[in-house]
């Protein structure tokens, strides 16, 4: 006999923009985001008895997700994502949790000879910062942050070498090498009571998002890194010591391979080891590297 053992639905890739304008300086401020919500809660007969008398419609979800981008400030995107879970407990007695994820869009302000321009910005990165957020009944306000698609290089300063070596083993060693990957940093904050709980000292929420940026260029950059592993552990580890209220932390890593060429076929060009200068990026495979730190 078959069962429903899991189920939520909702509303993915809504897309929104929001400006704020500062009527006193004329300087307007932009975020732009798109924002999943999925509910969960007292609806299986809609799954088994097509019984759409506990659907809250989907439509009625975006339709929400606007209203309270207007409703509520949607910076930090914590807040914003702990407001509008809350509304479809407040709203809904039959939904028993809300599962949010918002994805905040780079837009940098615009210098224009060396003066930072009013309302004109650029994309001057596709990194994300991201936001999962569950709210429920039964143990509150669940957020975890995050830093997605920051894209770094270092053309030396890194090495691999050491490693298990046997029959299947192709790898050289090397002490030299480029180091590139795709950020995807996550930090989980201790649970929540309460919407005012996260509003009281909200900002907490950009402090660690600047921590956790400048903690992983200025890792990455300044680490000579003897493995993808333990270059992450150190980042981890600081940003720890950065955010008090987080509990763990995470990254996954591509490791993005650029291999020498060796050009030796003509005129005895030199373009391996100590002569490399000219380089294939890969596209694939690669590696990838994961790890979770948590206090102990």
């Amino acid at each position: 006999m078959a069962r429903l053992a899991a189920a939520r639905y909702g509303k993915d890739n809504v897309r929104v923009y929001k400006v704020h304008k500062d009527e006193k300086t004329g300087t307007q401020s932009v975020t732009e985001m798109t924002v999943c919500c999925l509910l969960e809660g007292q609806i299986e007969t809609s799954y088994t008895e097509a019984d759409n008398s506990v659907v809250v419609a989907t439509d009625s979800i975006k339709n929400t997700i606007y209203i309270k981008a207007k409703e509520h400030p949607v910076n930090p995107p914590e807040l914003y994502a702990s407001h509008l879970g809350q509304h479809f407990l407040d709203k809904y007695p039959h939904i028993t949790a809300a599962h949010i994820k918002v994805v905040v869009h780079r837009w940098t302000r615009i210098n224009v000879d060396g003066a930072p321009h009013p309302h004109s910005f650029y994309r001057d990165g596709n990194e994300t910062r991201n936001v999962d957020a569950t709210v429920s009944r039964e143990k509150g306000i669940e957020l975890k942050s995050g830093l997605v698609g920051l894209s770094v290089l270092k053309s030396t300063g890194s090495a691999f070498h050491g490693f298990v070596r046997d029959e299947y083993t192709t790898l050289p060693e090397t002490w030299d090498r480029i180091l590139s990957t795709d950020v995807d940093a996550t930090w989980t904050w201790k649970p929540f009571p309460n919407i005012a709980a996260v509003a009281a000292g909200v900002e907490r929420f950009d402090s660690a998002f600047d921590a956790a940026r400048t903690i992983t260029l200025k890792t990455f950059s300044l680490d000579e890194s003897a493995s993808v592993q333990n270059t992450m552990y150190k980042m981890c580890e600081e940003i720890l010591e950065a955010a008090p209220e987080v509990q763990s932390t995470g990254y996954s890593l591509p490791n993005k391979h650029y291999f020498e060429i060796d050009l030796s076929w003509h005129k005895g060009l030199k373009n391996t080891g100590k002569d490399a200068e000219v380089y294939a990026p890969q596209s694939g495979p690669n590696g990838l590297i994961k790890c979770e730190v948590a206090r102990s």
